[in-house]
Parts: C-alpha cells; sequence; structure tokens
C-alpha cells in the first residue's frame, strides 16, 4: 500500500510539472503609445516616424549638382474636422547641408550631398519655412512629399542619413 501511495505522488507530480511546462509556451509584453493632440485632424499611426530609403546611388550621377530619383512620402491625415481649420501647413526642420544650406544636411561616411525635399506641387520645401497652405476637406487627407539626394562639386562614397523633424500648422 505504501508503494501504491508513492507511485501516485510521483504520477502527480509529474502530472503538474508536465502541466506547468505546457503553460507557458510563450510569452511577451505589449506596450502601447500615442499621444492626444489639440489639432482638427489625427496624424495616422507609423506616418510620425518614418524611415525613407533613397536608394543607392552613383557618386557621379550626383556630383556636381546632379540629383538622383525623387522618392515619394506622405504624412496621413485622418478625421479631419474642418470646422475650426480648413488648411494646413508643414515646417520641416533639421541641420542644414554643406551643399545648400535650404537642403537637409546629412551625417556618416558620406560627404558632400544633401537631401531635396519637394511637397505635392514638386516645390522645393526650405528647412524651417513653412509649405505652401494645403486645403483640407472632412475625414482623410493625404500630405505628399517627395526627397532627393543632391551632390556638391565631388561627393563621396559611403551610407548617410538626414534626419528632419515637421510641424503641422493649422489655419
Amino acid at each position: 500500500m505504501k508503494l501504491n501511495n508513492v507511485f501516485s505522488a510521483l504520477v502527480l507530480a509529474s502530472g503538474l510539472t508536465a502541466f506547468g511546462a505546457q503553460a507557458d509556451q510563450g510569452s511577451g509584453v505589449v506596450t502601447f503609445t500615442g499621444s492626444v493632440i489639440d489639432a482638427p485632424c489625427s496624424v495616422a499611426a507609423g506616418d510620425d516616424d518614418q524611415t525613407i530609403d533613397l536608394g543607392q546611388v552613383s557618386s557621379s550621377a550626383v556630383a556636381n549638382g546632379g540629383t538622383s530619383t525623387p522618392i515619394p512620402f506622405y504624412i496621413h491625415l485622418e478625421n479631419c474636422s474642418v470646422d475650426t481649420a480648413n488648411t494646413v501647413s508643414t515646417t520641416f526642420t533639421g541641420a542644414d547641408s554643406s551643399v545648400d544650406g535650404a537642403v537637409l544636411g546629412v551625417t556618416g561616411s558620406a560627404t558632400d550631398v544633401g537631401i531635396v525635399m519637394t511637397d505635392g506641387d514638386s516645390n522645393t520645401i526650405t528647412l524651417g519655412e513653412a509649405t505652401a497652405g494645403q486645403t483640407l476637406q472632412n475625414g482623410d487627407n493625404t500630405l505628399a512629399y517627395s526627397a532627393y539626394i543632391i551632390g556638391g562639386e565631388a561627393p563621396t562614397e559611403g551610407d548617410f542619413t538626414g534626419v528632419t523633424n515637421w510641424t503641422l500648422a493649422y489655419e
């Protein structure tokens, strides 16, 4: 009888161990972030922090003021209400380029290049200056931009990063 109780205890213990091992077959944490803003539109999730790949561009293609192919990027505005404001402008800021003080500078091993940004009408955006106001409609709106590389006299090869911050202003 004693052997039977020991055997029963072992079976019960091994069953609990197996159950415990199956209870956690993967785990993790989900953190939700965001902010509430005082604006007539919401900025679409993910559009507040974007990475735009300008590609691999030949140094000879951008030498002496040459440019790369423009790459589009967008800021999507959602649930807009034009009751309080019906236009929006964007101001981009960041380090200016040694190539041209009005365009975005870069860091990294590539030198003598800058990043030009344009609005949806292909107008060059000057750092620190608001873009022309874009008329809003109720609902969703898309602010369209493009960016491309411009070179100085003798760009050198290497990787680069350019970072701009943007601010919306509604009227």
